[in-house]
């Protein structure tokens, strides 16, 4: 589903698949990621008229996927695929693909709703597409910075316990 930028909004362009069901409207999601975009050292990173495409689905994508495209045979939470650079200057970001049913064990773990870590998870795809990275602890602790920037514009509270550095819980990028 494609959601259009709302009247004086931030302009991106999200397209988001649910290739299984999940109870979030695809609007929710899609503001989350509007209003990280509109964050000044976000959008100084964005290209003019930016979109991406947001794929929700199982496990066993995102095993396959992770082991596609990333060598690494285990199912992870999100992944991260930036566009090439001429896509790039057309203003298309890349791709994200979350697990939905990651996005229910973590939120169970840490005990907030599915909807705070499905935001989560988005915010950690979208910053990776944008070159972020915590591969190592200055790229950790900057990433986790503008991590928890953009979900406080959201007023998305999650665990204390869920946002550490490099995300040394299942997320993967």
């Amino acid at each position: 589903m494609v959601e259009p930028s709302l009247p004086g909004a931030f302009s991106l362009r999200v397209t988001i698949e649910k290739a299984v069901p999940v109870p979030i409207a695809p609007a929710q999601l899609r503001s989350v990621l509007v209003r990280a975009a509109s964050l000044p050292e976000v959008a100084d990173r964005l290209p003019r008229e930016p979109n991406l495409t947001i794929k929700i689905t199982g496990d066993r994508e995102l095993r396959r996927l992770n082991r596609d495209y990333l060598g690494h045979d285990a199912a992870t939470d999100v992944l991260s695929f930036p566009a090439g650079e001429d896509s790039l200057q057309a203003g298309y970001l890349g791709d994200l693909a979350i697990s939905w049913p990651a996005v229910v064990r973590q939120s169970a773990n840490y005990a907030h709703p599915p909807d705070v870590e499905l935001g989560l998870l988005a915010i950690h795809g979208f910053l990776h597409l944008l070159g972020w990275d915590h591969a190592d602890f200055r790229g950790a602790a900057d990433m986790e910075r503008v991590t928890g920037t953009a979900l406080r514009a959201s007023a998305i509270e999650i665990a204390p316990a869920r946002l550490t550095l490099g995300f040394d819980g299942d997320a993967d990028g």
